[in-house]
């Protein structure tokens, strides 16, 4: 039996503007495929997306929605989510909004381990303003703001992600659709800062730029550059030279989430006291040797 797309979505705003070919629209029907797996109701879900192609995103799905300004989905979501904690809160920005502009709210928002799950569309390029560079585009190519090639150091965005300190993080690639919505039902049913890696193309303002003529060329390029984590993992520091592992790449619910430790902030300004005494567990050690 087919899935019924049509109930999760803003059926009177299809077709989208996204550009034919395009992986924005494999990476919405894997979240929608998600959000039933896990048994959400679409009236206790928030999706907030920022500026680009991807910042379209919050127009077609049929659920509470906020379209912020450029860079600051982190920002937006986490008032939404301290405000309604019992809610599932999801944010979806490219790799410009969401690490170039973005990318100090992106730090903070793993660094607090606050319930949010953080879709990274990465398509190594600002893809609607025309091609200009990103942080993830790969030296050596052309955009419009490096006709000579880019110079610029690439981002492993799910390691600055980790040094960071988000709890769950994964990378995919809209290659595979069957295992994007897998990696999006885990990290979805995490309880901490779940951070998702997708490699989509963008064959109009990268691929047909760079000598990729067509959506699957841009495609074969993506599948090129990545490799599953069990074997990336077996590979020597040379084989793995310009290759991305994807898979589920770090996974920790040991750490307290962030709305559970604003509600320990609430409670010491009740019982005028402070966290530390009532949950002596949460300091740092080393907060803890300074205390004494």
């Amino acid at each position: 039996m087919a899935f019924n797309y049509d109930q999760y979505l803003r059926t009177d705003k299809m077709p989208t503007l996204w550009c034919w070919g395009c992986g924005d629209g494999v990476i919405l029907k894997a979240v929608i495929r998600a959000i039933e797996k896990c048994g959400w109701d679409m009236d206790d879900v928030c999706v907030v997306s920022g500026i680009g192609c991807s910042g379209r995103f919050s127009s077609y799905i049929d659920c509470n929605t906020v379209h912020t300004t450029h860079g600051r989905t982190i920002a937006y979501a986490t008032g939404i989510k301290l405000a309604n904690p019992d809610k599932h809160v999801i944010v979806v920005a490219g790799d410009g909004d969401g690490l170039a502009i973005g990318g100090n709210h992106t730090i903070h928002g793993c660094r607090r381990n606050i319930d949010l799950n953080f879709i990274l569309i990465n398509n190594f390029i600002y893809g609607l303003t025309n091609s200009q560079v990103s942080p993830t585009t790969p030296k050596g190519m052309w955009a419009v703001t490096m006709q000579y090639d880019n110079i610029d150091p690439t981002f492993d965005a799910c390691r600055l992600a980790e040094g960071a300190g988000a709890t769950f993080i994964a990378r995919e690639s809209v290659n595979d659709p069957k295992k994007l919505e897998k990696m999006f039902v885990k990290g979805f049913q995490h309880r901490g800062f779940s951070f998702f890696d997708v490699f989509s193309n963008c064959h109009i303002n990268l691929g047909r730029k760079n000598k990729m003529q067509s959506a699957l060329a841009n495609l074969d390029w993506i599948d090129s550059i990545t490799v599953g984590k069990k074997k990336y993992d077996a590979m020597s520091e040379e084989e793995r030279e310009g290759l991305f592992p994807t898979g589920i790449l770090h996974h920790d619910d040991s750490q307290i989430e962030y709305c559970d430790a604003y509600d320990m902030i609430i409670e010491a300004a009740q019982n005028k006291t402070t966290v530390t005494k009532l949950h002596p567990e949460i300091a740092d050690a080393t907060v803890g040797k300074v205390g004494k």
